[in-house]
């Protein structure tokens, strides 16, 4: 799938993520702060980076493997570089590090609206065996 916003069931729908790209060489992820968002100091809560972060790379790794398996997340290192507010609109992107038989590594990076680094991290997936939902590969054009 490429430049076809959808969103995410579970987690990542409750949080507003929109995939305006995706492939098994980049994702793109947009969203919005909210108040859902935000920790008690009035900024992005950790937590939200870390689940975007991983969100995007799962994806991304998903896409790459396709039909092969399915992968999950082992790893999330995310450092939070500049502060986001309620109303700031964000775009995350993950790309490819390392993809392998056994597992993935995936660079992550979130900006602002003005292009800035907000946070940035790396997840390493594990490709297990077993079938990625037939939703998921339908969004892909199949396997």
């Amino acid at each position: 799938m490429t430049d076809a916003t959808t969103s995410e069931p579970g987690l990542g729908g409750v949080l507003g993520f929109s995939y305006d790209e995706v492939s098994g060489d980049r994702v793109v992820v947009t969203w919005t702060v909210g108040p859902e968002h935000l920790q008690p100091f009035g900024i992005v809560h950790g937590g939200v980076y870390c689940a975007v972060h991983e969100s995007a790379a799962s994806t991304a790794g998903q896409a790459w493997l396709r039909d092969k398996g399915i992968v999950v997340g082992v790893n999330n290192n995310t450092d939070f570089l500049r502060q986001a507010h309620a109303g700031d609109a964000l775009r995350t992107v993950a790309t490819p590090i390392h993809r392998g038989r056994t597992s993935q590594l995936w660079e992550i990076s979130t900006t602002n609206a003005e292009g800035k680094l907000v946070s940035r991290g790396q997840v390493r997936l594990a490709n297990l065996d077993g079938s990625p939902p037939a939703e998921f590969l339908a969004h892909l054009g199949g396997a």
